[in-house]
């Protein structure tokens, strides 16, 4: 069983890294492009926090969606998803099943495995550079 699930690894990183990219850019598109509409983001100011924070969102997601500087943008979701963490979940509680922060946490943990382990076979980064 274990050789017939090792032969799938390159094609399951190439969906990890398309659907957690996804799952980041609709964050960047309900903060930057209002959709979904959130009641949360509807007078969101762009040069803030939360603002940068969605063009990181939207940015990075939709490289990490086509797998184009795959490393790079994981590198910097991953940051900006710790970030979140420590800023906003943290302070109310340390762990994460407490102050909510959960998808945070585990959102900087995938994009800072997907700086190693890249885009996979099925990315732009693949197609043009001849990467893994």
């Amino acid at each position: 069983m274990n050789q017939t699930l090792s032969k799938w690894q390159p094609m399951v990183l190439s969906l990890l890294r398309f659907m957690s990219g996804l799952l980041l850019m609709q964050h960047g598109t309900a903060k930057l492009l209002g959709f979904p509409a959130l009641p949360m983001f509807a007078h969101l100011q762009i040069g803030s926090m939360v603002g940068a924070a969605g063009f990181i969102e939207l940015i990075g997601g939709a490289l990490l969606v086509v797998g184009l500087f795959t490393r790079a943008a994981a590198f910097i979701a991953s940051g900006m998803t710790a970030v979140a963490y420590f800023m906003v979940h943290a302070p109310q509680k340390f762990m994460p099943i407490l102050n909510g922060g959960e998808l945070a946490a585990l959102y900087c943990f995938v994009f800072f495995y997907l700086v190693f382990a890249g885009g996979g076979p099925v990315s732009l980064d693949k197609l043009i550079f001849n990467k893994s």
